[in-house]
C-alpha cells in the first residue's frame, strides 16, 4: 500500500520522484505528491487521484525546483482522498515536509499533545504530526530531531523526511524501505521498482533504523543513532521486466509469463533428478518430531495454501491446516514446537501475515517463509525461506505469484514425503518429470483457450458468478472466484459443490452462471450429478474439464478444456484460463484491470 521515493543528487529531483512513483503505481493509491528542497525553501506539490494529475500540474516535475526530495502516493487510512491530506506534510515552520506508508497507531494522543502546544493541523491524517513533532523536537541538530520523533511513534511505517536544508532521511519500523545506492546520487524507495532504472546495488533496511542519504555517501544507524554496517545486495532482475512489453495490461503479460516462471522457480532445485531446497536444513530428527502444519497467508496466497493442503496432506499424511493470518493472529492457537508454520506472501511484507508469523513463532513453531521478495520482513524473519523467483509482479491481482507459490508447495509436499519415507521411487521420479514438463503444460492451457474472449463477452454482464468443484477443483475454484471480482467487480463466489444443497442452491436461479471445475476424476461423476441440479434450475455451466473428457461435453454448455498432467498438479494448468476469463471479463467491462479500485498489491496496514 502506498509508495515512496526519495532522492538527492546533481540532477533536477522532481522528474526522478515522478517517475518513481509511476512505478509504484501499482501498490494502489488515491493521491499523489511531490517536495523537493533548493537548500533554503521547501517547494511542493500534491493532487488527488493519479500520477498523470500530479504531472500535469508540474509539467513532469519541471515547475519544481530542487536537487533534493521525496515523492509518495497514498492509500487513503486516515481522512478523505483529497489534496489536503496527500502527502507530503509540511511543519508549521516550512522546515520538514514528511511522506509515510503505514499507520501511527498513536497519532491521536500525539495530535492532542501537539494542538496543546499550539499546533495547527491542515489534514485528517495521522502522517501530519510526525511534521509537527520533528519542528518540535529540531534544536539545530535534525538527525537527533528525527530520533526523537521515532522514538514516541507507535505502530508500523516507513518515512521519509526532507529537511528545507537539505538534509534526506529515510527511517522504517515495520514497513518496507528500500536504499538504492548510484553514482553521485542515492534513492529510497519502498519497492526496488522505483530504484532499478538508476541502479541495482541497494541495502535493506531492517526495524528501527534509519538512514541520512547524500548525493555522495549513505549512512545507516541504529535505534541509538550508532552508524551500523549494511550488506549491499544486487538486484537480479532489469527494468524491463517491470515494463509491459508490449502487451496492454500488466496483468497479461505476468498470465504469459507464467511458463517461464514456473521454469525458474523449479528447474534450479532439482539436481541429478532430487529436489532440493538451499534454505531448507530440517534434521531427520527436527523433521520427524513435526506432528502438525500451519500454513497462513492473506488472498491468493492462502488459496495458494489450500491447495498444498491437499497435496501435502495426500503425500505426507500429516495434518495441515489453512489459516487467514488476520484471524490467526487475534487467537489464541494450540501451537507448538512441534508445529511447522508455512507463512506465504508474495511481498514479504503483509502486515496481516507478519504478525500471525511473529504470535506462532513465539509459541515455538517453525517457520518456513514462501516468498518472492529478497531481504522482505517475512524472509528476515523466517527460520528457513524458499522463495518463489517469479520476478517483479506489478499487477495488483496477482497471476504469476500465485503459481509459483502452488509450484514450491509441489516441491516441498514431494521433498517432504520422500524425506519422511513415504513415497516410493517410481513414484517420485514420476512426480519430479512431471514438474519438468509443467511449463510446457501452462503454455498449453494458454494455447488451448483462445476463445476465452469470446466466452468472457458472452457472459460479462453477469451480476453473480458461482464457482464450484470439489477437492483440489475447490480450492482452484477459490482463487478463480477472487480473481474475477478483484478485477472485474463482479460478486463471485466460490463453494464445495457437495454443499450446494445445504443452502447455496438456493441462489441458483433461472439464467445464472455456475463455473464448474470437473477436472478431479475421482469425483468427476459427483461433480455431474452437482452440473445436473445447477441446470434443472435454469443455470448456464461454464465447465472447466481435461482435455479429451467426452462426458462433460453433454451437461455444460461451455467448456474450457486443461492439458492432462499428474492430477496433483491439475490447479496449475486449472487457474491459468480462470485467469484470462478474469481479465477478458474486466477488459469487456471497461475497468482499470492494473490497478483495481480499492485494492493494494502489497497490504502493509491492518
Amino acid at each position: 500500500m502506498c509508495g515512496i521515493v526519495g532522492f538527492t543528487g546533481t540532477r533536477e529531483a522532481a522528474p526522478v520522484l515522478i517517475d518513481g512513483l509511476r512505478r509504484l503505481e501499482y501498490r494502489g493509491y488515491d493521491s499523489a505528491g511531490v517536495a523537493v528542497s533548493d537548500g533554503g525553501t521547501v517547494n511542493m506539490a500534491k493532487v488527488k487521484g493519479y500520477v498523470k494529475n500530479l504531472s500535469e500540474i508540474t509539467h513532469d516535475g519541471a515547475d519544481l525546483k530542487g536537487r533534493i526530495g521525496i515523492g509518495h502516493t497514498r492509500w487513503a487510512t486516515h481522512g478523505a482522498p483529497n489534496d489536503v491530506n496527500a502527502h507530503p506534510h509540511l511543519s508549521s515552520d516550512g522546515r520538514f515536509a514528511v511522506v509515510h506508508n503505514g499507520i501511527i497507531e498513536n497519532y491521536a494522543l500525539l495530535r492532542q499533545e501537539l494542538t496543546g502546544r499550539g499546533y495547527k493541523f491542515a489534514s485528517d491524517t495521522d502522517t501530519e504530526v510526525v511534521a509537527h513533532l520533528l519542528e518540535l523536537y529540531y534544536d539545530g541538530d535534525a538527525k537527533r530531531a528525527v530520533m526523537r520523533t521515532a522514538a514516541r511513534l507507535e505502530g508500523s511505517y516507513s518515512l521519509g523526511v526532507l529537511c528545507s536544508d537539505g538534509r534526506l532521511f529515510a527511517m522504517r519500523e515495520q514497513s518496507p524501505l528500500i536504499l538504492g545506492l548510484g553514482v553521485g546520487e542515492n534513492y529510497f524507495a519502498s519497492d526496488v521498482a522505483a530504484l532499478v532504472p538508476h541502479t541495482k546495488n541497494v541495502i535493506y533496511l531492517d526495524d528501527g533504523e534509519f538512514a541520512e542519504l547524500t548525493p555522495d555517501s549513505v549512512t545507516v544507524y541504529d535505534v541509538l543513532g550508532r552508524a551500523v554496517e549494511k550488506p549491499v545486495s544486487r538486484v537480479t532482475w532489469d527494468v524491463e521486466a517491470a515494463e509491459k512489453g508490449g502487451y496492454e495490461h500488466f496483468m497479461l503479460k505476468e498470465i504469459m509469463e507464467q511458463p517461464a516462471c514456473f521454469k525458474a522457480t523449479v528447474e534450479p532445485r532439482i539436481k541429478d533428478g532430487r529436489i532440493v531446497f538451499e534454505n531448507f536444513d530440517l534434521t531427520d530428527e527436527e523433521l520427524h518430531g513435526i506432528n502438525r502444519v500451519i500454513i497462513t497467508a492473506c488472498g491468493s496466497a492462502s488459496y495458494a495454501g489450500q491447495v498444498g493442503r491437499y497435496i501435502m496432506e495426500e503425500l505426507c499424511r500429516i495434518p495441515v491446516s489453512v489459516e487467514l493470518a488476520s484471524e490467526l493472529r487475534y487467537r489464541n492457537p494450540i501451537i507448538d514446537k512441534h508445529t511447522m508454520l508455512i507463512v506465504i506472501s508474495q511481498s514479504g511484507e503483509t502486515a496481516d501475515t507478519i504478525a500471525a508469523m511473529r504470535e506462532c513463532k513465539a509459541r515455538g513453531a517453525r517457520v518456513l517463509a514462501i516468498v518472492n521478495v529478497v531481504g522482505s520482513t517475512i524472509a528476515k524473519l523466517a527460520d528457513h525461506v524458499i522463495y518463489t523467483w517469479a520476478g517483479p509482479e506489478i499487477a495488483v491481482a496477482t497471476t504469476k505469484g500465485y503459481t509459483t507459490q502452488v509450484a514450491v508447495l509441489d516441491m516441498l509436499a514431494i521433498y517432504l514425503a520422500d524425506r519422511l519415507g513415504l513415497m516410493e521411487k517410481e513414484r517420485y521420479d514420476r512426480l519430479v518429470d512431471a514438474l519438468h514438463a509443467m511449463p510446457g503444460q501452462i503454455q498449453r492451457a494458454i494455447d488451448l483457450n483462445r476463445n476465452i474472449g469470446r466466452l468472457a463477452k458472452k457472459f460479462c454482464r453477469h451480476n453473480a458468478i458461482y464457482f464450484i468443484g470439489r477437492n483440489l477443483d475447490y480450492a482452484v475454484c477459490m482463487e478463480g472466484a477472487l480473481k474475477l471480482k478483484e478485477i472485474s467487480y463482479i460478486f463471485a463466489e466460490a463453494y464445495a459443490a457437495g454443499e450446494l444443497k445445504h443452502g447455496t442452491i438456493a441462489l441458483v436461479e433461472e439464467g445464472s452462471l455456475v463455473i464448474a471445475l470437473a477436472c478431479y476424476e475421482p469425483l468427476f461423476d459427483k461433480t455431474m450429478s452437482n452440473i445436473e441440479e445447477v441446470k434443472a434450475r435454469g443455470a448456464e455451466v461454464l465447465a472447466v474439464a481435461l482435455e479429451g473428457s467426452r462426458k462433460i461435453l453433454s451437461k455444460a454448455d461451455d467448456v474450457i478444456f486443461v492439458p492432462r498432467t499428474e492430477p496433483v498438479f491439475n490447479p496449475i494448468a486449472q487457474v491459468v484460463p480462470l485467469q484470462l476469463f478474469a481479465y477478458y471479463v474486466a477488459r469487456e467491462r471497461g475497468c482499470d484491470i492494473d490497478k483495481p479500485k480499492n485494492l493494494a498489491k502489497s497490504v502493509t496496514v491492518e
